[in-house]
Parts: C-alpha cells; sequence; structure tokens
C-alpha cells in the first residue's frame, strides 16, 4: 500500500521519531514515497502524510487538490490543529486501522480583476480563510453582499472569510467565535474595524459572498491560507464553498474540544483546577 510524505522543511523528516515511523511503516509493508506538487501522487495512494505544522499541512491540501486522498497531519510544529497527531500516534493508528476520514470544507475564490504577484499559477481554494488587507497606509472600505444582500460598508485593515476549519486560524486572532470543524458555516469577521458596532457573523456555507474595496491605494493584499497575492484595488471578489472537499484522517480517539484544552488552554482557571 502506497504511503505519500510532504513536508516543506527536510529537518522535519530527518528527526528520530518520523524516522522511526518510517522504519515501522516500511516494515508493514507500506511503500512510502516522497512528493513536491500533486504531479507526484501516484494512482492507489492511501493517504499523504503531512509532516510539519498546519501551514504544511495547508500546503499539502494544494498538493492532493481535487484527487480525493485524505491527508494525515504529523505533527512536528507548534499549536497544530490540523497537524495534530504524534508520529508514534499516527504510526499505530495506520497499523492498527484505526482511524476515519472526515470532509473539511474548502473555499472557491473567484477574482474579476487583475491578479498581481502570484509567485506561481493561481490556485483558488483554500481551507482555512481567505482575506483582504489594505495595500498601503490608508484605512480599506470593504462592501460585502451575501446571496446579492449588501451588508453596510466595513472600514478596516481588512476582512476574512473562514471555513469552521479555519476558525481556530486567523479568524480566531480576530475574535471571530470557534466552531466545531462540521459545523456548515462560514465565518465573516473584520479585520482591526474602525467601526465600533460591527462583529463578526456567521451564515450558511450555502451563502455566495461578493467582496468589493474602496481604498486610495491602486492594490489591496488577499492571503489565501499560506499564500498571498496582490490585487488592483477595483479587483471584485466571489467566495463561496468549493465543489469537492478536502478527506482529512481523524484518530479515532482524536477529540476537537480536547485539543482546544490542550493546545488552547480553553478554560484555563485557578476554579477549573487547571493551576
Amino acid at each position: 500500500m502506497k504511503i505519500a510524505i510532504y513536508s516543506r522543511d527536510d529537518s522535519a523528516l530527518a528527526g528520530d521519531r518520523f524516522k522511526a515511523m518510517s522504519r515501522r511503516l516500511s516494515s508493514a509493508s507500506f511503500d512510502l514515497y516522497r512528493i513536491q506538487s500533486s504531479q507526484d501522487l501516484i494512482d492507489g495512494t492511501l493517504m499523504v502524510l503531512s509532516v510539519g505544522g498546519d501551514g504544511t499541512f495547508l500546503s499539502a491540501s494544494k498538493r492532493v487538490g481535487s484527487s480525493g486522498i485524505p491527508v494525515l497531519g504529523v505533527n512536528t510544529g507548534r499549536v497544530g490543529f490540523l497537524s495534530e497527531y504524534s508520529p508514534e500516534e499516527a504510526c499505530d493508528a495506520i497499523l492498527e486501522g484505526g482511524y476515519t476520514f472526515e470532509d473539511r470544507a474548502l473555499l472557491e475564490t473567484k477574482v474579476n480583476g487583475e491578479v498581481i504577484d502570484t509567485g506561481s499559477s493561481f490556485w483558488p481554494y483554500t481551507l482555512n480563510e481567505i482575506s483582504v488587507l489594505r495595500g498601503g497606509a490608508s484605512i480599506l472600505g470593504v462592501d460585502v453582499s451575501l446571496d446579492g444582500n449588501p451588508l453596510p460598508t466595513y472600514w478596516a485593515d481588512g476582512l476574512l472569510v473562514s471555513t469552521s476549519s479555519g476558525s481556530t486560524a486567523y479568524s480566531l486572532s480576530v475574535g471571530g467565535p470557534i466552531c466545531v470543524p462540521d459545523a456548515k458555516v462560514l465565518i465573516i469577521a473584520p479585520i482591526a474595524p474602525h467601526n465600533l458596532n460591527v462583529r463578526p457573523l456567521v451564515v450558511p456555507d450555502s451563502t455566495v459572498v461578493s467582496i468589493s474595496t474602496r481604498s486610495r491605494d491602486k492594490t489591496v493584499a488577499m492571503s489565501m491560507d499560506n499564500r498571498s497575492v496582490r490585487l488592483s484595488s477595483d479587483a471584485t471578489l466571489e467566495v463561496k464553498v468549493a465543489q469537492f472537499s478536502l478527506k482529512r484522517v481523524r484518530l479515532e480517539k482524536s477529540s476537537f474540544i480536547k485539543a482546544l484544552t490542550t493546545k488552547l488552554f480553553w478554560g484555563e482557571d485557578i476554579r477549573n483546577g487547571g493551576i
């Protein structure tokens, strides 16, 4: 059985714990091979091991694309909500069959306007979020409509649209709500808003979100997970859930709530016995 390995950092593969994992899987007749792009994937691959942190997992999701091959995050990074599992946990689960597959929604962003400085071919899909941000010193006006229904203009450093998977990423940093990964919602959250009466908004994931900006600068920035591009300030965006999803490998003993308490110290309080 073939298992692909993706990592952005060779040092993550050189550690003793991952080497031990590789030896155990090879001894159990798993055929391990490395990938750098989607073209490297071989038909019949059981899964892709993303070795690193959550940023590596996001890059791995691009390599997998619409192939339907599941991704298992092996954590050699720091917090790790997507790359949640240690090499030992991941190896035991593969050998024992102690895992399931879960579908994580992807966002598709269509740009009507000039895309600048992509550095590579533009890939319109994201797992966590897409955000637009001011391209210079001037405040940004962001006009948003939901299924054609306009919201009041956001005056801010920017605005993001997040999936439930991304609720513990950038969205969390700007004050968005935490959502369980299987919640069928999108989060719309301003980034450093200058309006005192705006709050993050949660909408059904069937919503089509249209975005345009008002800026004194000629360009605005757009981040898509861990990728960045620049757009002409008169560009418009259409954001919606993609027609295909990412399959993530989930170990049977894992729990999102447990991850919140151990990684983000949810409820850490002397009255809860946590100190």
